[in-house]
């Protein structure tokens, strides 16, 4: 059978009746006549519909399977191309940071009624990635090769190597494509290229590579032209909005570290002449605390949204940058209930922290490398921690300075 199918059902042990069914009568009483032909259950509403073709006893199908293909390896599900509720709902909470085990099972789907001509498409498991796949093949007839890919996208699997020959070539052992397709032609996503070697999955696996759009959305247009990519096909962008769907995700995951940082902050605060003052620690840390979340815009949000636009190749300069104007900001807004030395301190504090969140999209842009990102790092983060450090420094001296 079908590794899809074997592992996208849930099992779900069918409950026991509470009342008799279909006929059944309870010992000693007498079956009353029928009033009408439908049969009527003898308690609660009346039964659903007969079961669909593709329902199998015990298990429950994800709503993006409407059906079942039978074909040479066995049942193949049928995958929707519109979006349920569920799907709306879970792509949000991925967009926001809330998508670890976010995955399908790996294996053969199909889209429409393929045939063993039809094209065969290969995917991560990521099921943001496969919902937005699905979702770009409305009224096509073909099939969808599933990776496991440990539930994360094509491009950052790739080049984890998750993505890669060895899976592939493996997937299409456990799956039987051969036996499903007369061809031997995959289109893979050109986004995966760093990961899978064409050569090697022709001589491994026995099928063609063809390396498909960057885009889900141009899938159509690419299988419409007889496979051949347009030149914007190729074409890797980062838009402005490209880059604000990132925004969320950043935020989302400091939602931990923020809540300590603030109560290092109020505690630091309230330190002075007297040992601890509580007033100190509400008053100063207030002002600290408005730095510390100006940082994170900066970092997380202005820096991206503002990336072509700000002076400098790196990204933790960048950030200094914004979190440098972010910091003045909380100056000017605070403006007279502070000295030069708390001043200048929070200026340092949102200039390092949002140096160091810029950072974070050097993993998710087309601008940079590995080994680049690697090296400004190892340059960036010394300093970032020495700004970080001389801001403490002078925002506890302030106090007894004052």
């Amino acid at each position: 059978m079908n590794d899809a199918l074997e592992t996208q059902v849930q099992t779900n042990p069918p409950a026991q009746p509470s009342c008799p069914r279909g006929g059944e009568t309870p010992a000693g009483l007498k079956p009353l006549p029928m009033l009408e032909p439908e049969p009527v259950a003898c308690c609660g509403p009346r039964p659903a519909p007969p079961s669909g073709d593709w329902e199998r006893p015990g298990y429950w199908l994800w709503p993006f399977v409407e059906g079942f293909m039978d074909t040479a390896v066995g049942p193949v599900p049928q995958v929707k191309t519109r979006w349920e509720r569920s799907d709306l709902i879970g792509s949000i909470g991925a967009r926001i940071g809330f998508r670890n085990n976010y995955k399908i099972a790996p294996g053969l789907y199909a889209v429409g009624r393929p045939d063993p001509e039809a094209p065969v498409l290969v995917t991560a498991n990521y099921k943001l990635t496969f919902d937005v796949l699905r979702k770009e093949l409305a009224g096509l007839d073909v099939w969808l090769l599933v990776l496991d890919t440990r539930g994360i996208n094509v491009w950052c699997a790739a080049g984890d190597k998750l993505f890669s020959t060895a899976e592939l070539v493996n997937r299409l052992k456990l799956t039987g494509l051969e036996k499903v397709v007369n061809h031997r032609n995959l289109i893979l996503p050109q986004l995966s290229a760093t990961g899978v070697s064409a050569l090697q999955v022709k001589r491994d696996g026995g099928f063609k590579v063809t390396w498909g759009p960057v885009r889900a959305r141009d899938i159509k247009r690419f299988i419409a032209a007889g496979y051949e990519a347009e030149p914007a096909m190729r074409l890797v962008t980062f838009s402005i909005l490209e880059r604000l769907v990132l925004v969320p995700i950043e935020i989302t995951a400091l939602r931990k570290p923020v809540p300590w940082a603030l109560l290092i902050i109020f505690g630091l605060s309230g330190l002075g002449p007297g040992v601890f003052s509580l007033g100190a620690a509400w008053g100063r840390g207030l002002m600290a605390a408005l730095a510390l979340l100006m940082a994170v815009l900066a970092g997380a949000a202005a820096a991206p949204i503002l990336l072509p636009w700000l002076p400098g190749r790196t990204f933790s300069l960048k950030g200094a940058i914004t979190g440098l104007a972010g910091g003045l900001a909380v100056v000017a807004l605070v403006w007279g209930r502070a000295g030069w030395g708390e001043d200048l301190a929070l200026v340092l504090l949102a200039a390092s922290i949002s140096s160091y969140l810029a950072m974070n999209f050097t993993g998710a842009t087309p601008f940079t490398s590995p080994s680049g990102v690697e090296k400004e790092m190892r340059r960036a983060i010394p300093w970032q921690a020495a700004g970080l450090l001389a801001s403490m420094i002078l925002w506890i001296g302030a106090a007894f300075w004052a």
